[in-house]
């Protein structure tokens, strides 16, 4: 009843509370769809795509953060079955979470490896020169420091 009440008053205090009232609950509406039910759907695409990009020998993490290769892909049962270490276990493809190496990166990162040691050594290279100059600056510092009558510092 006193729903009816509101009703009755908001249209006899004018057309432009009423309007007013409406686009507030389309403009909630419209942000629950952009902040909430939008980046869901796209969330659910790009797992979607992931599991059918699924072959044997990709490395995985399901749901339960249990890692293992995949050994098959069952596509009209949505099963995958995973190898752990020997153990094989079968699991519903939305169990698995993420993919964490596929099988035919395997190929493609030995010729990554052996550029990545060159660039690694540099760096460390440059890091060593920065550290040695550092201590011989603090070398100076320290002895450049007044001394009183015993040798303290």
């Amino acid at each position: 009843m006193n729903s009816l009440n509101f009703l009755t008053l908001g249209a006899a205090s004018g057309n432009a509370g009423g309007y007013s009232s409406i686009i507030l609950i389309v403009l909630m509406v419209a942000l629950m769809y952009f902040f909430m039910i939008r980046p869901q759907q796209k969330q659910r695409k790009q797992h979607q795509e992931m599991m059918n990009e699924l072959h044997k020998g990709d490395e995985v993490v399901t749901i339960g953060r249990l890692h293992g290769k995949v050994d098959t892909v069952n596509k009209d049962d949505r099963t995958v079955t995973l190898d752990c270490e020997g153990i094989y276990l079968t699991f519903d493809m939305v169990a698995i979470a993420r993919v964490v190496k596929r099988a035919g990166a395997e190929q493609a990162a030995p010729s990554q490896a052996s550029e990545q040691p060159a660039s690694a050594a540099s760096d460390t290279d440059a890091s060593a020169a920065e550290q040695s100059t550092a201590d011989d600056q603090a070398a100076d510092s320290a002895s450049a420091a007044p001394q009183d009558d015993e040798g303290n510092k």
